[in-house]
Parts: structure tokens; C-alpha cells; sequence
């Protein structure tokens, strides 16, 4: 009996899946979507191989997604000439980062730490795990590991369909429109993919078609919502606020022994999240402590007037063209207080054309 041929077999099935894969690319590039990237820990684990260069050549960014939206890296560097290091990781804290980097002897350099309060206050434990994974696997990362990530890095900045986080099978399948089932509750997992999109440097933006469409703003907005009123949030007070800011302040002071300099900052927010980031964290009660406990600077977008009336598309993360003009207004209201001294710019400070006025949707 003759045995089949499976070298056609397998060349046709080569064909198709080849074809298949093809034309998928083709029709999400033709819907204008970009290259996005898996943010996961092996690009974390990249960005933090790199905090060991010169204190007057980077600083670094941790905190949580407002650092990644709202600080615009190629802003930041065309301006300041120095290395913009991203750190953040969304919906966490940046406690765990710091005291990675706190305990890092060789880290002297400039950090800028991100303050979301529910985020940074918040006594419910869940928001630490993440980052931690994260510091684990930058330290055990293998070689194995590593030159997997630089394939993987390869393919993803050639390929729109490698989009992890929207386009994998599983992304997919958990938004079809399956019928609500006694006893489960509904949860809005349905994301809309143009409201993030990530960069090789970490760098996370809006798209123009977001920024336009006020109703997948107000979908962002109503997830917010629901997840506000299932999670509910218990701010740290008491005896439990105290050691917070105890632990901050000796990370802080190890920093900044060895030389380096420790910044916190308040990115803006505005409606919902304004409104109950003011109602559950009294400014007095944690901002202001925060910077009396641990003697560091610190820059809220409200006490400064080209940054106060910024309006977030859905409350929470600036879009683009906003994250530039915030980057920049960040840049020169550090120069202006003199909470330290960026280099010298490729651009003139007093060229960057920072006007007093609300710049919002």
C-alpha cells in the first residue's frame, strides 16, 4: 500500500495558515491600528536594567497608569536630553518598585513616584502583587528567558495581530456577547482597545478615535464605576497610615544617601475620580503628610495653573496631545522651583511655549 504524501499536505496547511495570518494582518493595519507591545514583566525587567545610568543622564518613573499616560517619554527627552526610564505598572502601587530600587545600592539616581491615592493608600493588598512579580522575575530572569523576550520583541515590531492584550484568542472570546446567568454578576471586561496602546518604551496613549468618541469614553468611565463599587476601597489611617509613611520615608532616605533625589508627584484627574480621590483622601490628611514624613518635594497639577484644569477623557489619563503639554509644563515648573535641575536642554525652557490656559475635551 503506498503511503500518503504529507509533504503536499503540510505544504498546502503552510499555505493557508500563511495566507489566513496575512490577510488579518492586512485588515488591521487598514483599520489603522499601531504595533502595540506586551507589557508584561520582561519589558519591565528591560526598562529596569537601565536605572544605573548617570543621575544627570535619566530618571526614572514608577507609580501606576497615569505615569505611563501622562508623562510623554519622547517629550520628556527631546526636551531635557536625558533618558526618560518607565517603570509604572498600571492599576498598582509603586511601594514594592521603590523598595526594590530603595534596596538597590547601586541605584543613585532620580526618581519621580507617581501618587494615585486608592492606589498608594489603599490597605487591601492586591495592588502589590503585580509589581512584585515583577521585581522577582527581573532578578531570577534567566538567559533563556531573556533572548526570548528579544525575539518576541522582533516579531511584535513587525506584526499588529501579536497585540497580547485585545487580539489573543482568549481576549476575544471573553468579549462575546454571551447572556447574563443566574448568580454570576456582569462584569465589563470589554475594554475598548483604542484607549491604550503601548510603545516599546512603555509609554502608554490614547488613540485620536478615543479621544473623538465620547461614548467609548463614557463606557471607560462606567467600567471605572463598577469596579469603584465592587472593590471597595479602605484608605489607611490610624496606626496603619503611619507605618506607610514610615516605610516610604527610610526607602526615600536610603535613595537618598547614596546621592540620589526623590520626587512625588500628583498627575491630574478630574470628575468621578477627582471627586472620590478628594472625598476618600483629604489632601491634608495624605499628600500633605506624605511630604512632611519624608521631607521630599513634591508637584500636584493643582497649585499650578497651567496644569489645574486639565480634563481627563474618562477621568483618569490624559490623552496624548494633553501628555505632551503636561510633560512640558512638568518640565519647567521643576525648573522653576529649583526641586533639582534638569540638564541642559537641546530645547530653551523659555521656548516651550507654556500658556495659561484649560486644556481639556
Amino acid at each position: 500500500m503506498k503511503a500518503p504524501n504529507l509533504k503536499k499536505a503540510g505544504i498546502l496547511s503552510l499555505m493557508i495558515v500563511v495566507i489566513v495570518i496575512g490577510c488579518w494582518e492586512a485588515y488591521l493595519r487598514n483599520s489603522g491600528l499601531p504595533i502595540d507591545y506586551d507589557d508584561g514583566p520582561e519589558l519591565w525587567s528591560d526598562k529596569r536594567a537601565m536605572v544605573y545610568e548617570p543621575i544627570d543622564r535619566a530618571t526614572v518613573f514608577i507609580g501606576s497608569s497615569r505615569n505611563k499616560y501622562d508623562i510623554d517619554i519622547d517629550t520628556w527627552e527631546s526636551i531635557t536630553g536625558e533618558h526618560a526610564i518607565q517603570l509604572s505598572v498600571e492599576g498598582n502601587s509603586p511601594l514594592p518598585v521603590l523598595d526594590d530600587l530603595a534596596d538597590d545600592k547601586n541605584f543613585k539616581g532620580k526618581l519621580i513616584i507617581d501618587v494615585t491615592e486608592r492606589l498608594f493608600f489603599s490597605i487591601l493588598g492586591n495592588n502589590i502583587d503585580e509589581p512584585a512579580e515583577h521585581v522577582a522575575y527581573y532578578k531570577n530572569q534567566t538567559p533563556t528567558q531573556h533572548f526570548s523576550f528579544l525575539v518576541n520583541h522582533f516579531l511584535e515590531d513587525k506584526f499588529v495581530f501579536l497585540d497580547k492584550n485585545f487580539l489573543s484568542l482568549n481576549s476575544m472570546l471573553s468579549k462575546l456577547p454571551l447572556p447574563k446567568r443566574k448568580g454570576k454578576s456582569f462584569e465589563p471586561f470589554d475594554y475598548p482597545l483604542e484607549a491604550s496602546r503601548i510603545r516599546f518604551n512603555r509609554q502608554n496613549y490614547m488613540m485620536d478615535k478615543f479621544i473623538a468618541d465620547t461614548v467609548s469614553q463614557n463606557h471607560v468611565i462606567a467600567i471605572w464605576e463598577f469596579y469603584e463599587k465592587r472593590n471597595k476601597e479602605v484608605p489607611a489611617s490610624g496606626h496603619k497610615l503611619d507605618s506607610f509613611f514610615t516605610a516610604i520615608k527610610n526607602s526615600c532616605d536610603k535613595i537618598k544617601a547614596r546621592g540620589g533625589k526623590v520626587l512625588f508627584l500628583r498627575t491630574p484627574s478630574s470628575g468621578y475620580y477627582w471627586e472620590i480621590e478628594t472625598k476618600n483622601f483629604p489632601r491634608e490628611k495624605y499628600w500633605n503628610q506624605l511630604l512632611v514624613y519624608t521631607n521630599c518635594p513634591g508637584i500636584h497639577f493643582k497649585d499650578y495653573v497651567s496644569t489645574a484644569s486639565l480634563i481627563c477623557p474618562e477621568t483618569s489619563h490624559l490623552g496624548h496631545d494633553q501628555a505632551i503639554y503636561f510633560t512640558k509644563s512638568f518640565i519647567q515648573i521643576l525648573n522653576e522651583q529649583k526641586f533639582w535641575i534638569l540638564p541642559t536642554p537641546p530645547i530653551a525652557l523659555n521656548n516651550l511655549n507654556i500658556k495659561t490656559k484649560t486644556y481639556g475635551f
